[in-house]
């Protein structure tokens, strides 16, 4: 799944103790391999740059191929000490013993000579060690001289003598949505990796914005698109089903134009009634959301407070959209202009003819939903299932982006 850079919020910073000293760890390692006329790089270049405090750490592996292009890569290393990997971003990272390794997902793994890609871990330790100097790129070293770490703090953040009165060290970890490459100063950069329990908690909150039936949410490690978890919703039909999981992020000011991506799996083929998916309040129709899902079997926007829909509901229009295929993880991009009646959708980096709206009405397309010239303003974001008849669905969301920029597939 595609997903390009920007750089994530840093980690909460931690009081400093004697067994923390090390807060921000930098290993830059660097080698030129001969070429070995495998598919392996014969050359990489690794950044692992870490912050820890009192019991855990998170770390940001930066990797740089300067051997042949790579069309899938896997980063191993071992740790020295008692360090455990507990969740991940933008990689698959498992660990036995002290050994790791790091596989890229679908959308990084092409790494072209010269290319980088950035992966994020978080974990937990007991014991100091010194950070890990062995890595290698599809089974050829990296090299490494044995670069120390830092002994003293970054200039720029000199260690407090005492812990902050009012910030006791905590004793768990830290961020509650992990930094990602891809996300930039996105107001939503979520993978739901550090949704520890069954029901989703933090950033995202169960909800049924008008009435509440049998529907349920939670937190699912058995599927996901990529690391091992990922939001899974039970949509029940008939009216009233209504059940979401809302991201408590404020989206007002994201704009002009909001991009949203995620990535979405759903088990039946959407019905001939109305449902939705994905719910966004919009303060310009007074909190009434503005909503995609399905109608007559193919994908659908919706209006609330007019019930306008994008396309028109006429075979043409309905033969202008397409279905959202089930049993694979499909990805879902949209684009709402903030400053003018405009919308643009994608399904799997291929735009939706009719789901356009450019502004001029064209018949059996946006000619109903430019009826209303006043711009859309959302403000939150709510993942789930409504039902206005009938429709049972199962779906899961990950990968979820919201910003002011595009991120891809």
């Amino acid at each position: 799944m595609p997903i390009l850079p920007l750089l994530p919020p840093r980690p909460l910073r931690r009081p400093w103790t004697a067994a923390g000293a090390a807060l921000a760890l930098a290993l830059s390692l660097f080698v030129a391999v001969p070429a070995s006329g495998s598919s392996a790089a014969s050359g990489c270049r690794v950044d692992y740059t870490a912050d820890q405090w009192t019991g855990g750490y998170t770390a940001q592996v930066h990797i740089t191929n300067t051997g042949a292009p790579l069309s899938g890569w896997r980063l191993t290393w071992t740790y020295g000490g008692d360090r455990r990997v507990t969740s991940a971003w933008n990689a698959t990272v498992t660990q036995v013993g002290r050994s790791v390794s790091a596989v890229n997902v679908a959308w990084n793994g092409a790494l072209a000579t010269g290319g980088t890609a950035d992966f994020g871990l978080q974990g937990t330790w007991q014991s100091a060690d010194s950070p890990p100097t062995d890595f290698a790129l599809n089974g050829v070293s990296c090299g490494g001289d044995g670069t120390s770490p830092p002994t003293t703090p970054p200039p720029t953040t000199p260690p407090p003598t005492t812990p902050p009165p009012t910030t006791p060290p905590p004793t768990t970890p830290p961020p509650t949505t992990p930094p990602s490459a891809e996300c930039g100063s996105a107001a939503i950069c979520e993978n739901f990796e550090d949704q520890a329990s069954p029901a989703p908690a933090g950033s995202w909150r169960f909800t049924a914005p008008d009435c509440q039936g049998t529907g349920t949410a939670a937190v699912d490690t058995a599927v996901a698109h990529s690391g091992t978890r990922s939001l899974r919703l039970d949509g029940r039909a008939g009216y009233c089903n209504h059940a979401f999981v809302a991201s408590t992020a404020d989206l007002s000011s994201v704009g002009p134009v909001l991009h949203v991506r995620m990535w979405v799996r759903h088990t039946t083929a959407l019905p001939a009634a109305h449902v939705t998916f994905v719910s966004m309040p919009d303060s310009s129709q007074g909190g009434k959301a503005l909503r995609i899902g399905g109608q007559n079997g193919a994908l659908q926007w919706n209006r609330e407070s007019d019930d306008a829909t994008l396309p028109a509901q006429s075979p043409v229009g309905v033969g202008l959209s397409k279905p959202l295929p089930t049993g694979s993880w499909q990805c879902l991009r949209f684009a709402v202009d903030t400053s003018a009646p405009k919308l643009d959708t994608w399904l799997n980096d291929e735009q939706v003819p009719g789901l356009h709206a450019d502004g001029v009405p064209t018949q059996d397309v946006d000619q109903q939903w430019l009826s209303r010239t006043t711009p859309p303003k959302p403000t939150a974001l709510r993942l789930g299932w409504e039902s206005y008849g009938t429709g049972d669905d199962t779906l899961w969301f990950d990968d979820v982006v919201v910003g002011s920029s595009p991120v891809g597939c």
